[in-house]
């Protein structure tokens, strides 16, 4: 009788975060903001993809339409009309979004952080926090404990 050689399943593979943030990362190149570029993921309890987003302007207008500006009056600016990437991986969204988890590389800004709590998203997993200085992400944070949403920095792995 042959002895069977026993495979192994792989021990190295990625995590689920690092595979979502890794995923939020590679939508974010989509992104046509010559400053920003910044992605989104909604992801179900049983990781399954529901919605991924990038930031842009809304659906159906030019992206050279619109001014990508940073400083001026608002309505000169990228500012007043731009839809950040949580936003949209939220309205791209192929299902309901209630107790998912939202991968994010930027911490999302007190707008999108309405939506997230609106739309009934759980835990919010974010990579860069270099905004936490402002009123924006302070609100952001405040908002999240109030509603009971979870938030925690991924904290890019190594395979």
């Amino acid at each position: 009788m042959e002895k069977k050689i026993k495979i192994e399943a792989r021990k190295n593979r990625s995590s689920w975060d690092q595979c979502f943030m890794e995923i939020a990362h590679i939508i974010a190149d989509r992104s046509p903001d010559p400053s920003t570029q910044a992605g989104s993921v909604v992801v179900t309890n049983d990781n399954i993809v529901v919605g991924m987003g990038y930031n842009g302007w809304p659906r159906g207008i030019d992206i050279e339409a619109l001014p990508w500006e940073r400083e001026g009056e608002l309505h000169e600016t990228k500012y007043a009309y731009v839809c950040h990437a949580e936003e949209n991986s939220i309205y791209n969204a192929n299902g309901p979004t209630k107790e998912c988890k939202l991968y994010c590389t930027l911490f999302p800004c007190n707008e999108c952080t309405k939506t997230i709590i609106q739309n009934g998203i759980k835990e919010v997993i974010y990579e860069s926090d270099k905004y936490a200085d402002t009123s924006e992400v302070k609100a952001s944070k405040i908002m999240l404990e109030l509603a009971g949403v979870g938030f925690r920095n991924y904290k890019r792995e190594s395979k």
